[in-house]
């Protein structure tokens, strides 16, 4: 199960704990705070939290993101 996190703060713990509270394997947050241009914007900067930990991937355009995420996914279920 993968599941979101666009938080404002506090970005990994808040990301962290929502990802034990509803019971994610994965949970891809990004800090959508106004000063981000996240929201509404060609590019994002995610981190990948797992029970191992947190990785933050470099900012690239949200259809990459979405294509890494993708590949990430399939090769965790081979």
């Amino acid at each position: 199960v993968v599941g979101f996190a666009a938080e404002t703060e506090n970005v990994i713990e808040n990301a962290t704990a929502k990802r034990l509270r509803k019971g994610c394997d994965w949970i891809v947050a990004n800090d959508v705070a106004p000063e981000t241009g996240i929201m509404g914007g060609a590019r994002n900067k995610v981190t990948v939290i797992d029970a191992a930990g947190a990785e933050t991937w470099d900012e690239m355009p949200k259809i990459d993101v979405a294509r890494e995420l993708a590949l990430r996914i399939a090769d965790a279920l081979r």
